[in-house]
């Protein structure tokens, strides 16, 4: 699976980590979680409750996108507007996947509630939603639904991109 380079994203809490620790070995591929690739001062806000703007995210998203300059890499990166998702993309080095990993508002507070020790605390989680724009049909995407058993999930990812797990 050398020519992969995919991005699980949405909003947070939504399972990129979990997901991706996952999905990357059945592929024969590397995942790097987004939030590694944070500047300092990006997570310092974020743990202060603050929200990231659009400026604090351009040199992560760019870095973002260098880390899948390695084919056969799976990045978890929120990517919520398709300006984010065209920076990554422009960087990237190759086409990108992106995998929108979608829940409700409810699923999503729920995991968030009951994770501890991240940085991103739940009093963002509306930030996040209203930034949010769903994948289009002329992107390099796809939408699978978190609300159901992880080895559901993956391989609901894993057919949707046409791909082939290792054994």
């Amino acid at each position: 699976m050398t020519a992969l380079r995919l991005v699980l994203m949405g909003v947070a809490g939504c399972g990129k980590s979990s997901v991706g620790a996952a999905l990357a070995p059945m592929l024969g591929a590397v995942y790097v979680d987004g939030d590694d690739l944070h500047p300092a001062a990006n997570i310092a806000k974020m743990r202060g409750g603050q929200a990231l703007t659009d400026a604090d995210r351009w040199p992560w998203l760019a870095a973002v996108g260098s880390a899948l300059h390695l084919p056969g890499r799976i990045v978890g990166c929120s990517a919520l507007k398709r300006s984010y998702r065209a920076r990554i993309a422009d960087h990237a080095g190759g086409p990108v996947w992106f995998v929108h990993l979608l829940g409700s508002k409810a699923v999503i507070a729920a995991r968030m509630a009951a994770r501890s020790g991240h940085f991103m605390p739940a009093s963002l989680l509306d930030s996040q939603f209203a930034v949010l724009e769903p994948v289009l049909p002329d992107e390099s995407a796809i939408t699978v639904d978190i609300d159901q058993p992880m080895t559901t999930l993956l391989e609901e990812i894993v057919a949707k991109l046409g791909l082939k797990a290792h054994s």
